[in-house]
């Protein structure tokens, strides 16, 4: 059967709402749509072998022939295959025994549940399709920056919307803290991953994946573009604070100056989208005590002892450079460690003088409770003068002790120097 726009709104809207498809190409689109048709058809009759099905999306009309071959009046085995003389004259009175029938068949008398299953059919494969397009979409762009308009938010998470009307996800803990979203304004992020539970993609970015940092700096440094500068390593705490370690094989070429440009021009914008995140850029090295001095910067360092097995580094400081080495929260010297990829313990320099006048921790256990005394040690600090010496945040963290905890002891051992 032949139907040209067919007749009846039901089976016209069914075609026309599958005809123009998002992500889906025309040769695939034809191929669903007879395929849709062909699964129907043999629902119907047992097999879709006999039917030609021919679909011209672009002009929104379909046509479907049935073909059966002319038996002698009474020897009809098989109806939906073959056709008695008697009937196939009625339709051409020059046919004969053997020959084929070539008859359109109205769909539209299929019935309405013969319609609604086409729909579900359809339906159904152009949604799969869709998904499949969407996963290859962004499966290939993991790593890489996307722009979405702003469609909704939520506490959990921000919706976004691609030009193509895909949704994009950016959970909160995928959100730099400052950030503040307005619907409808346009954000960047890179695509962190993208999940296909059930064939159903879901795209999920971050702003706070180092990675965004890394573009960034590829799209504002053409030296990085260009593959004289190397991006080694980087180390965030987004929206307050990163550093970036970059190198060049070029001895012409000043990594840290070509990253941040003159007067900060090539690391303004990025400070911007990053809500005012501190970029520090410094030369890499495979220098472990260079690498952890520089990373440590702007504090100068007096010497260093490492510990390379554990991964562990001791470092001496005068006493007016222990605040710059720690920075505020503790924040310059948690970004070195997580860049040296060290754990970087700091200690102010003592003269022999001082050091001759020390006590050792035990000589203050009538003031301060053993498993107190026994904590500080466990991290390598046995005498006063030491744990005056050790930051005071690393004595909150690496001996596990509470704030009003380790100021009391401080104040029990400065207390005996005055």
């Amino acid at each position: 059967m032949a139907v040209k726009n067919a007749k009846g709104p039901s089976m016209i809207e069914t075609f026309q709402e599958f005809k123009e498809t998002k992500n889906i190409d025309r040769t695939t689109l034809v191929s669903v749509l007879e395929e849709s048709f062909r699964n129907v058809i043999a629902k119907m009759f047992g097999s879709d072998e006999n039917f030609d099905v021919i679909v011209n999306p672009d002009k929104g009309d379909f046509e479907i022939h049935r073909n059966r071959i002319v038996v002698p009046d009474g020897e009809v085995k098989d109806e939906n295959k073959e056709i008695s003389l008697t009937d196939a004259q009625k339709i051409e009175p020059d046919y004969e025994v053997g020959e084929e029938v070539s008859e359109e068949v109205e769909f539209q008398k299929f019935g309405r549940r013969a319609i609604l299953n086409l729909r579900q059919t359809l339906a159904s494969k152009i949604l799969e399709l869709e998904h499949d397009s969407l996963y290859n979409k962004y499966k290939d762009k993991v790593g890489q920056i996307v722009s979405g308009e702003v469609y909704q938010m939520w506490k959990r998470e921000v919706l976004l919307i691609d030009d193509e009307g895909n949704e994009l996800h950016l959970p909160k803990q995928e959100q730099i803290p400052a950030d503040n979203y307005r619907k409808g304004e346009t954000v960047r992020a890179i695509v962190k991953e993208v999940q296909n539970e059930n064939n159903n993609p879901r795209i999920i970015l971050s702003r706070t994946s180092n990675q965004f940092l890394e573009r960034l700096l590829e799209a504002e440094v053409p030296e990085i573009q260009d593959g004289l500068i190397t991006i080694r390593r980087i180390a965030r705490m987004p929206g307050e604070r990163a550093k970036v370690a970059v190198e060049s094989y070029d001895d012409r070429i000043d990594p840290v100056g070509a990253c941040v440009g003159v007067k900060g021009s090539r690391v303004h914008g990025i400070v911007r989208e990053m809500c005012n995140e501190n970029i520090d850029v410094i030369n890499f090295s495979n220098n472990v005590q260079l690498f952890i001095q520089r990373a440590l910067s702007p504090a100068k360092v007096t010497s260093i002892t490492l510990n390379p097995e554990e991964h562990k580094a001791e470092v001496y400081l005068q006493p007016e450079e222990v605040s710059l080495a720690i920075g505020k929260g503790g924040l310059n010297i948690k970004l070195a460690s997580m860049l040296t990829e060290y754990t970087i313990d700091v200690f102010r320099v003592v003269n022999e003088s001082e050091a001759d006048e020390d006590i050792y921790l035990e000589e203050f256990a009538d003031e301060i409770d053993q498993w107190i005394i026994d904590s500080i040690k466990a991290i390598g600090l046995d005498t006063a003068k030491s744990v005056l010496n050790a930051p005071r945040e690393m004595l909150i963290e690496k001996a596990d002790l509470e704030e009003e905890t380790v100021d009391h002891v401080l104040e029990v051992l400065r207390a005996e120097f005055e």
